[in-house]
C-alpha cells in the first residue's frame, strides 16, 4: 500500500458492526491527532494509519443513517468519509483495504458482481462473516485477492469487544499490523488459526447472550429476596464486570479467584453447591459446543 497517498478503507455492508468498527477507528484517530504525548507508542501503530474511509450503503436511508452516525467523528478525526449508495464495485476499486460486513448469504452476490475481482486485485478483504471460511471467500473473490477473517462481538459497540483474527501466511506484515490495530480500537484482539474460528464465534459472538442470561438469573435471585429490580440488575452487572476484570488484570485462573471468596461453611460455598446440583457448568459448556457446531454450518446456508 503506497505511503504517498491517504490509506483508504472501505466498509461493504456497513451495518451495526461495521459502524462500530469504523467508529472505534475514528475515535482513536481523534485521540492520536489531538494528543501531544499519546500513550500509544510507534511500536503499537501500523506503518500507515487510515485517513480516508468509504461506506457502501444499499439504500438512500442507509446513507442518511451513516452520515448521522459518523459525520461528527469524521470531522474530529480529520478524516474523510465517502458514502457510496448501491455500488460495491466502486467502493472496492477506490480502497486499499476492504472490510466485508454483510450477512453470510449475501457474500456470493457481492464478491461475484461484475468487475469486483478486478476492483479487488492485489488487495485484502477482511471478512466479518460468521461461518464462512477463508477458502470459501477466496473462491468467491477469485484469483489475486487475499482474505482475512475477523470475528468481533456486540460489545464492540462500546469499545469493549473481543475480536479474533485469522490471516493467511501470505498477508504482508504491514497489513497484518493495520488490521490488528483496527480491531484493537474496539476492545481486545487476538490472532488464532482459522480452525478455532467457529469456537471463537460461539464464545465471542454468542457468549454475551449467555452472560446476559446468567446476569439476569442472578438479578432474579436478588429480586426474589426483596431487592428492587433496577438495583439488582446494576449489582449483578457490576459484579460480573468486576469478576471479569479480576481475571484479565491478575492473570489468575478463575478457579483460584473463586476459591479466594469461598470460605468454609459460608454462603458462597452453599450457593456454589446449588449451582453444581443444577449442572450449571456442564450446561453452559454444552451451550458453547452447540453454538460452535451451529456456527460451522452458517456459511453453508
Amino acid at each position: 500500500m503506497p505511503d504517498q497517498k491517504p490509506l483508504t478503507v472501505a466498509f461493504i455492508g456497513c451495518g451495526t458492526m461495521g459502524v462500530a468498527v469504523l467508529s472505534g477507528i475514528l475515535s482513536s484517530l481523534t485521540t492520536i491527532n489531538n494528543s501531544q504525548s499519546s500513550s500509544t507508542t510507534s511500536d503499537d501503530l501500523p506503518p500507515q494509519l487510515p485517513s480516508s474511509f468509504i461506506a457502501a450503503a444499499s439504500r438512500p436511508v442507509s446513507e442518511e443513517r451513516l452520515h448521522k452516525q459518523l459525520d461528527e467523528l469524521i470531522s474530529s478525526s480529520k478524516s474523510t468519509l465517502k458514502v457510496i449508495c448501491g455500488d460495491n464495485v466502486t467502493a472496492a476499486k477506490e480502497s486499499d483495504l476492504v472490510v466485508l460486513g454483510c450477512k453470510p448469504y449475501m457474500a456470493e452476490g457481492i464478491l461475484k458482481q461484475e468487475g469486483m475481482n478486478e476492483a479487488l486485485q492485489g488487495k485484502t478483504v477482511v471478512s466479518m462473516l460468521a461461518g464462512m471460511k477463508i477458502s470459501q471467500l477466496e473462491e468467491l473473490a477469485g484469483e489475486g485477492v487475499r482474505v482475512v477473517r475477523a470475528m468481533p462481538n456486540t460489545a464492540s459497540k462500546i469499545r469493549q469487544g473481543m475480536t479474533v483474527i485469522s490471516a493467511p501466511p501470505t498477508l504482508p506484515d504491514s497489513e497484518r499490523k493495520l488490521i490488528f490495530w483496527m480491531f484493537s480500537q474496539i476492545g481486545r484482539c487476538t490472532i488464532l488459526e482459522e480452525k478455532h474460528m467457529d469456537a471463537c464465534t460461539a464464545m465471542g459472538g454468542s457468549g454475551p447472550a449467555f452472560m446476559m442470561m446468567i446476569l439476569e438469573a442472578i438479578s432474579d435471585g436478588g429480586v426474589m429476596m426483596g431487592l428492587p429490580r433496577q438495583e439488582a440488575i446494576t449489582m449483578a452487572a457490576q459484579v460480573m464486570q468486576g469478576a471479569a476484570r479480576m481475571v484479565l488484570e491478575t492473570g489468575e485462573h478463575p478457579a483460584v479467584l473463586r476459591e479466594q471468596v469461598t470460605t468454609p461453611g459460608g454462603c458462597t460455598i452453599k450457593g456454589l453447591m446449588t449451582l453444581e446440583e443444577g449442572n450449571l457448568r456442564a450446561t453452559v459448556s454444552k451451550g458453547i459446543i452447540d453454538a460452535t457446531n451451529w456456527a460451522a454450518g452458517l456459511g453453508k446456508k
